[in-house]
Formats: C-alpha cells, structure tokens, sequence
C-alpha cells in the first residue's frame, strides 16, 4: 500500500510538472515578447518584436505603469481596451460613441491613457477607447500610439523606434 501512495505522489507530480511546461511553451508561442527589450543604436532606441505562429505582433507593455498584454493593430484608429480592464487601469469614461470591429458593432467610450510603455519606449496622454463585449483581455495597440514611432517590419520581426 505504501509503494502504491509514492507512486501515485511520483506520477501526480511529474503531471503537474508537464502541465506547468507546456502551459509556459502555449504561452511562449501566443506571446513570444513577453520580455520586450529595448536596444539603443547610433542614439535611437528601438524594440522588436517577434511574430508569433499565427503571424501577429503581441507584446506585454503597460498602460498607465500597470502591465497589459498588447495585440498590435494598424487597422485601430485609437488604442482599443476591453472593458474588464477598465477598474484595473483605473480610466476614466468619456463619450460614448459607436464603432466598427472585426466582430461587428461595439460601443466606446473615449479615455485618455496618462502612459504607454512598450519595453523602455513610453509615449505619454494617449488617446484610448473603452470597448464594451471586447473579448479577452488583450488591448489593441492602435495608430494613436504607433504613429508616434517609426515602424517597418523585416522578415517576421516588426522594429519600432520613437523618431
């Protein structure tokens, strides 16, 4: 009987030990910049970002010095938050308004982020929308971040710099 109880212990902890390595390895590949470095070149600061299989750019960064997962997204006129995060990040809502979305019609409400950092990159008052039904957690870092920073991709690496 006693046997059987270490073997039981041996098996359940070597299943727990492979459920925390394959969880790190899933999460690794949805977010291979879950450490964004920046790098300074002839004086400019840049940070890269890997793509991940499915071919998009996320990277953990910060709104207002509290940690976010980003999904970077030119097609996003402003930096789109989901409403479960809204507490979190402690935002104000302004006008409500309307818009479009890849899963169709949402509500916004305008929100003036004071910070966003992506690695040591940080652009401050940046204009936001809270997304009602937005479905995860992730935020969509749109064009009212991006176009204060020179971006071009090579190969499967997108380089931002502030210009």
């Amino acid at each position: 009987m006693q046997s059987t109880g270490k073997m039981f212990l041996f098996w359940a902890v070597v299943i727990v030990l492979l459920m925390l390595v394959f969880t790190k390895w899933e999460s690794q590949i949805f977010n291979p910049n879950q450490n964004v470095k920046t790098i300074t070149a002839n004086g400019i600061e840049q940070v890269t970002l890997k793509r991940n299989r499915s071919g998009h750019y996320v990277a953990n960064g910060e709104i207002n010095g509290v940690e976010v997962t980003f999904f970077v997204d030119t097609g996003a006129t402003v930096v789109a938050i989901p409403a479960a995060l809204e507490q979190k990040l402690n935002l104000q809502r302004g006008a409500a308004h309307p818009i479009s979305t890849a899963n169709g019609r949402a509500i916004a409400y305008s929100t003036d982020l004071k910070s966003i950092s992506l690695g040591d990159i940080r652009i401050d008052n940046v204009e936001g929308s809270i997304v009602e039904n937005m479905g995860d957690n992730k935020v969509l870092l749109g064009m009212s971040f991006l176009r204060h920073l020179n971006f071009s991709q090579q190969d499967n690496q997108l380089i931002l710099s502030i210009p």
